[in-house]
């Protein structure tokens, strides 16, 4: 039978760099691609990009700064949550730490630069 859950523990994976800092990625191996999690260590020189088909929540755990949409600046800090629809382009500035939900799950595919 096959199980209808998984479990991950962040402290377990491997970060990995990414346009925003170091991330750790959970479930992006998941066959049905439903959504992944990432915890996220933002650097303060995030790179601005945006994603074709993934819509992305960020929730702050840490830190404070600005988040770049759109071209807006818009001010961020501990329990600051952010809905980023495809095709937004944005960027993190400033030291936080981040929960990150990708829906569907994180494709390395599906990250653009302009």
């Amino acid at each position: 039978m096959n199980k209808k859950f998984t479990v991950a523990h962040f402290d377990e994976i491997s970060p990995t760099n990414c346009p925003c800092g170091e991330t750790r990625r959970a479930f992006t191996e998941d066959p049905d691609q439903i959504a992944s999690i990432h915890m996220v260590d933002i650097k303060q020189d995030s790179e601005l990009h945006y994603h074709k088909k993934m819509t992305e929540i960020y929730l702050v755990l840490e830190g404070e700064g600005h988040m770049e949409l759109d071209g807006e600046l818009i001010p961020v800090r501990k329990d600051s949550t952010i809905l980023i629809k495809p095709g937004c382009r944005h960027r993190a500035i400033g030291k936080m730490k981040i929960v990150n939900i990708p829906v569907p799950a994180f494709d390395p595919d599906d990250e653009w630069f302009d």
